[in-house]
């Protein structure tokens, strides 16, 4: 029986289209496994977008290794997908902040001390999460009117604290 795994970094706008760093090379996750370059080489887009590994939410439309990391680029369907809308205002409030991904690995070496190193895997989803088990796989943008009249009332309540 093969095991699923969930191991992710994604900017967002007003319609859904959501683009990040599903999963960054050359660092290991926080269970100490690694990925190499090469190991998503069977990946086929689409494949889907998930909510925290169990709801549909949309669909991943580009999947590209690049030296840094296998970067995602897909849309939410806000207008059709309730539970959509939802992700998308927990992701652009700062509620949900990374991405994780769900792979059944096919090779692998264990590391001494810990951790493996996967060589080729599986990708069957890339989920929107709180906590992803990768450190590196935080969002690095959520642009939206909401969060700039957000930052405009931040930096007002620091200033009158301050005179």
């Amino acid at each position: 029986m093969q095991r699923l795994e969930f191991k992710s970094t994604i900017s967002i706008d007003e319609t859904g289209t959501v683009s990040g760093i599903a999963w960054p090379f050359s660092i290991p996750d926080r269970a100490g496994d690694m990925i190499e370059k090469g190991a998503f080489a069977n990946t086929v887009a689409p494949i889907p977008m998930l909510f925290g590994h169990s709801e549909p939410i949309g669909v991943w439309d580009e999947l590209t290794e690049k030296h840094d990391g296998l970067h995602v680029r897909g849309r939410m369907l806000v207008d059709e997908v309730a539970r959509a809308k939802e992700a998308r205002a927990l992701v652009m409030s700062g509620a949900v902040g990374g991405l994780s991904i769900g792979f059944s690995t096919r090779r692998a070496i264990t590391r001494k001390g810990g951790g493996r190193t996967i060589q080729a895997l599986d990708l069957v989803e890339v989920s929107l999460v709180s906590v992803p088990c990768h450190p590196g796989a935080r969002i690095t943008s959520a642009k939206s009117a909401a969060e700039t009249i957000w930052i405009a009332d931040a930096i007002n309540r620091a200033a009158a604290a301050l005179r």
